[in-house]
């Protein structure tokens, strides 16, 4: 059977790949010594809160389940744009929000709305890769540029001038980044958004780990810049809603009808008892809930992340935000043995059982010698890695 060649041009998801080996692994040796630790895919281990579970089984019992605007609750839409006001500071009318079927849907019409066939969308270095295979679905081109540590893996204002060319539509970013929970800081963006702006391109912001900032420097929205950026935000990360498939888009006045049109006809809308759930998520107990869980999150980190560096598994930037770890494996490949952080992955995984992310994904920027950690799991859990890990490299 021919296939299109948008569906040839989008990469396997590696992360998936080397998740499926961990998960047949984790069945052989779940009942010995050591069964998998997975500390390889972004999610976090806490689901969602009590009010948020309770609000999804009223919806059920109460029969609110039939389809809503294609834009989201309205009432959805006015709580988002209440905690903007309340967690950033910034006015975000309800007008110009859309929910989503996920932020991955977000990213998919805001491609679909806005990049033409050959249309150049400017990336860091390593990125979360299927931000760049959206940019590919609406037939744009990706043109990922390489980051250092120096510039915290994000892109710069000369950078984005320097690459800027005649095909060029506009920039795709994330603060806080998957792979690297690293943000990029608000003097910057507001220098990259006024050299795009002035070309008449586009900003786009993959701003899905906002709520786990760890940073005051960071922990900002590119939403107080102006009204012509466009945000994606999901109910997965912060609000721990992976599974829910929910988020939302923050757009111009001028681009609601238009995506309203096309989320008409690829979703429908979003899944209407996620929605009626999300209301939840902005309860006070709900948030104060969150904000315990950011804290642990946060604690995580400043614990990992030491062990790490102790044992030659260098992390060059401290991420901000999110819940990663991009560290530097290539003198540990080579204490095992092996080469690359392909290789490496698989050798922690059979020898130590703990399942990690090799920066194949990522990009082609000297990311064959990084792998991601996930934090995304309990303290426990992250003592016992370190304590296989350590043991394995000595």
């Amino acid at each position: 059977m021919r296939l299109a060649r948008r569906a040839e041009r989008i990469e396997p998801f590696y992360v998936m790949e080397v998740a499926k080996a961990a998960s047949q692994l984790a069945r052989e040796v779940a009942r010995s010594a050591s069964p998998m630790i997975f500390l390889n895919i972004g999610e976090p281990d806490f689901t969602a809160p009590p009010l948020v579970q309770e609000a999804a089984a009223r919806a059920i019992r109460d029969g609110r389940t039939q389809y809503t605007d294609a834009t989201g609750l309205h009432a959805l839409r006015e709580r988002i744009s209440g905690w903007y006001r309340e967690r950033f500071g910034v006015a975000v009318p309800a007008s110009r929000i859309v929910v989503t079927a996920g932020a991955s849907a977000a990213l998919q019409l805001a491609c679909l709305a806005l990049i033409e066939a050959g249309d150049e969308i400017l990336m860091p270095d390593p990125s979360y890769p299927c931000n760049r295979h959206f940019v590919s679905a609406a037939e744009g081109d990706a043109v990922l540029i390489p980051t250092t540590a120096a510039e915290r893996y994000q892109l710069s204002a000369a950078k984005v001038e320097e690459h800027w060319g005649p095909r060029t539509r506009g920039v795709l970013l994330a603060s806080p980044s998957n792979p690297t929970g690293t943000s990029i800081h608000p003097d910057e963006l507001r220098r990259i958004h006024g050299f795009v702006k002035a070309k008449g391109g586009i900003t786009l912001l993959d701003e899905i780990y906002l709520g786990l900032s760890y940073d005051d420097t960071f922990g900002h929205t590119a939403l107080a810049l102006d009204d012509q950026v466009i945000s994606i935000n999901s109910f997965s990360k912060y609000f721990n809603m992976t599974g829910w498939r929910l988020g939302w888009l923050v757009v111009p006045e001028v681009l609601v009808a238009p995506l309203e049109r096309l989320a008409q006809n690829l979703f429908i809308c979003p899944s209407t008892v996620a929605q009626h759930a999300a209301l939840a998520c902005f309860e006070p107990e709900s948030i104060a809930e969150y904000e315990r869980r950011r804290a642990e999150f946060q604690a995580r980190r400043d614990w990992f992340i030491p062990q790490l560096q102790a044992m030659g598994l260098a992390v060059p930037v401290v991420p901000d935000g999110a819940f990663y770890a991009w560290a530097d494996c290539a003198d540990a490949a080579q204490r095992l043995g092996v080469e690359g952080s392909w290789d490496f992955a698989f050798e922690v995984m059979r020898r130590a059982h703990v399942a990690v992310t090799p920066g194949r994904d990522f990009g082609h920027a000297d990311t064959g010698r990084f792998i991601r950690f996930s934090t995304a799991n309990s303290m426990a859990q992250l003592q016992e890695a370190a304590t296989r890990l350590e043991a394995l490299l000595r």
